[in-house]
Parts: C-alpha cells; sequence; structure tokens
C-alpha cells in the first residue's frame, strides 16, 4: 500500500493486515495484505469508511474490526467501523446503533467474543466511557462507568483473559494510574 503514518495493524495469524492511516496526500481508507511467507503484498478493497487516522482495529481470529479515529485534518470525527474478512476479502460495516459517541486516541481490545471500546477524546472533550461491539450480534452495549479510570488518550489497554487493563496516557497532564475493567461483571 503507499506510504503511511499511523495506520492500523493486526496479525491473523498468516498475514499483517493494515489499514487507515495518513498517507502524502491525507487521511486513508486503503489498506493491504502483507504475506511474510510469499513476501508478497495484495491490496485491500476499498472499506466502507471515511478515509480516517487514530482509530482502532483488532482481530477476531476470522476478521479484522476498525472503528472510531478522525480524518486528519478538518476534525471530523467517527463513531462508525467496519469488519475486514480475509476469506472473502469483503468489507461489512458494522451496527452503529448504540455505539460509543465518535471519539479518536482511545484504545481497543478483544477479549475472544466482544471488542471493547474505551477512553479517548470527543475533541476537545476527553472521554472516561465505552463500549463492547459483539460481531455475532452486531450490537453495542455501554460499559459501566463504576470505577472506570480518570478520562484519557494515549493510554495503553491489555486484556488479560478475563479484564482490559487501562494504563497511563494524558488528560491534559501524564497520567501514572489505570483502571480495570471486568465484561462479566460490568465492572
Amino acid at each position: 500500500p503507499v506510504r503511511r503514518a499511523n495506520p492500523s495493524f493486526v496479525w491473523s495469524g498468516t498475514e499483517m493486515l493494515v489499514w487507515g492511516g495518513e498517507g502524502d496526500t491525507g487521511a486513508l481508507n486503503s489498506g493491504g495484505r502483507y504475506n511474510p511467507a510469499t513476501d508478497t503484498w495484495t491490496d485491500m478493497p476499498t472499506a466502507p469508511l471515511a478515509p480516517r487516522v487514530y482509530h482502532t482495529a483488532v482481530w477476531t481470529g476470522a476478521e479484522m474490526i476498525v472503528w472510531g479515529g478522525y480524518n486528519g485534518h478538518i476534525g471530523q470525527l467517527y463513531g462508525d467501523g467496519a469488519r475486514f474478512n480475509p476469506t472473502s476479502n469483503a468489507w461489512t460495516p458494522i451496527a452503529a446503533s448504540g455505539a460509543p459517541n465518535a471519539r479518536t486516541y482511545h484504545s481497543a481490545v478483544w477479549t475472544g467474543t466482544q471488542m471493547i471500546v474505551w477512553g479517548g477524546a470527543n475533541e476537545p472533550v476527553f472521554d472516561s466511557s465505552g463500549g463492547r461491539y459483539n460481531p455475532t450480534t452486531n450490537t453495542w452495549t455501554p460499559t459501566s462507568a463504576v470505577n472506570a479510570p480518570s478520562y484519557r488518550i494515549f493510554h495503553t489497554a491489555v486484556w488479560t483473559g478475563t479484564q482490559m487493563i487501562v494504563q497511563g496516557g494524558s488528560g491534559g497532564v501524564s497520567i501514572t494510574g489505570g483502571g480495570r475493567y471486568d465484561p462479566a461483571t460490568d465492572v
């Protein structure tokens, strides 16, 4: 694919998938698939999403889910997403109803059954909310705000197998603390 900054990357088990980011002419909605076994690139079809940067992507075991971000120039934020299936080489838009508000600089993790999105900014407001997306039912559920860490951007999030842990970031100043979210209890 064309050169780009700040795209999303996921590993499918056989290929690296890269999508979006910002190229020489602005935000992109293109991507490519790299197969290290054959040392070849294949273009992805154009996504049903506006070009964007600072979005998130997760690998589900069968699909890449891309969500959120902004267009990089005029500050248009996005609260939508799509799923890319490398077997069919096709994109499918995901539900917008019930999704978190549009944002950028957020985090996302894959739990094995759902994508959890949390934090980020809906410029100029930082966000301490999130949502859970279930691709099987194509539905969103908001995450509880109980015990949620303070709002932040540029933070890190990992999935432990049972909890999403959020750490660090910035909320106008550097933040050292974090929090844990358990989707089984919604706390």
